[in-house]
């Protein structure tokens, strides 16, 4: 119940909307907490691209041929590849290739090892292999430049590490550029919007959009209240307070059909506790005056405690969330009479739940007692194994005594049987 409370103080659970787009394929859109309900236009005129540049076709592709040294730069190139300036942040990395001279595969497995912000495969085809380098993240600023130091001498030439050669600031461009680095950029309500990913998580409230194609036309976007989600968590809340109410209900009562008590019958704790829950739950909220108390939002108590939702005063509390939220969660510190009754059952149960509350002391108490009664079930077992004890040794020797005095009686009327035999005589 304490969750289920708490649950309905979090703006996130008031503010939580559903969206749709008019075309998923092309702009998606996924919804999350506190968001803004709206409609929205949006034109995606450019995706963003990670930098991709591939060699020419590599003879002999499994034969040990690169060796030297490769540095890989992150930065972002002007538009005419003229300048490239380096990423703040980021450092030029220097992969040691061989010695020995290494393979293709080895080359690429090199340099994935490295995390220079550079993603590496082997391209096959009908042609032969070539070797692909790919920006590991999209974005103008993560393209990158490639130079050489190979260990033939020449880098300058197509062979051996010099085939990864790119600087187009220097004239270099033995690896050739198959795309460019680009970030995304998108027409949102006539504002125009870029991003390095095509994932765009600040532009919209609670909202995250994904650019999937660059579209002809506007997207329509809608935001609105997510009424299912709402609903599930009043729901929620209602489904743990019954179970409670239940609960302690069938506890504390007099079991009259089988003549004894429940487990709580007569706690004053648990008689206590149930009083509060509902007290609190006709309790009223200054926060709001639409809604001032549970039952104008459709709250009905019934004789026995629990809740029955009434669907149409609950259905125009959900149409006005904004003041509906107030007489559940609404938070207010300095005046205890504006906050809202699932903030005050919520405030109760961390109360009973607190390491001085009634539920924990009563726990502690009741644990106490049945520590008393086990000790004093064991220091009366061991009197009565004591008395047994006792009692035993006291009866094995009775037992003796009687074996003997039987003894002695026996011989006694022996004797006796002879002494009156002889006197006959």
């Amino acid at each position: 119940l304490r969750d289920a409370a708490a649950a309905l103080t979090r703006s996130e659970t008031w503010n939580k909307t559903s969206a749709t787009s008019s075309d998923a394929g092309a702009v998606s859109v996924s919804p999350g907490a506190n968001g803004t309900p709206g409609s929205y236009s949006i034109q995606v005129d450019q995706l963003a691209a990670a930098q991709s540049n591939v060699t020419g076709l590599i003879a002999a592709p499994d034969t040990a041929q690169f060796e030297g040294t490769l540095t890989i730069e992150l930065g972002s190139w002007d538009l005419g590849q003229t300048n490239f300036t380096p990423k703040v942040g980021a450092t030029a990395i220097d992969i040691a290739v061989g010695p020995p001279a290494q393979s293709l595969a080895q080359l690429r497995d090199k340099i994935n090892a490295t995390g220079a912000g550079v993603v590496a495969s082997v391209l096959t085809d009908a042609s032969g292999a070539r070797l692909v380098l790919r920006s590991s993240a999209t974005g103008a600023s993560n393209a990158f430049r490639a130079t050489v130091a190979d260990a033939d001498g020449n880098s300058g030439d197509s062979l051996g590490l010099s085939a990864l050669a790119f600087d187009p600031s220097a004239g270099i461009l033995t690896m050739a550029q198959a795309l460019a680095a680009a970030n995304a950029s998108a027409t949102l309500n006539n504002v125009a919007v870029t991003s390095e990913s095509n994932t765009l998580t600040d532009v919209l409230d609670g909202m995250t959009l994904t650019l999937n194609q660059v579209t002809a036309g506007p997207v329509l976007l809608n935001a609105a209240q997510d009424t299912p989600a709402l609903r599930k968590s009043i729901d929620a809340f209602v489904t743990a307070y019954n179970d409670l109410n239940k609960l302690m209900a069938d506890q504390t009562k007099l079991d009259t059909a089988n003549k004894n008590d429940n487990t709580l019958h007569g706690d004053n704790a648990a008689v206590a506790i149930r009083s509060q829950m509902r007290q609190m739950l006709g309790a009223t909220s200054t926060a709001s005056t639409t809604f001032t108390r549970l039952s104008d939002a459709g709250f009905d108590v019934q004789r026995d405690g629990s809740i029955k939702l009434d669907e149409t005063k609950l259905a125009g509390a959900l149409a006005n969330a904004a003041e509906a939220r107030k007489v559940f969660g609404n938070v207010d510190s300095l005046v205890p009479a504006n906050n809202g009754v699932a903030t005050r059952i919520r405030t109760l149960a961390d109360l009973l739940l607190g390491i001085d509350g009634t539920i924990v002391t009563r726990s502690e108490g009741l644990q106490k007692s049945i520590d008393l009664n086990r000790d004093r079930q064991e220091h009366l077992t061991d009197r009565i194994a004591q008395v047994e004890k006792r009692l035993r040794a006291q009866y094995t020797a009775l037992d003796r005594q009687m074996v003997q005095l039987n003894s002695l009686s026996g011989y006694i009327t022996q004797q006796l049987t002879v002494f009156n035999n002889s006197g006959s005589k």
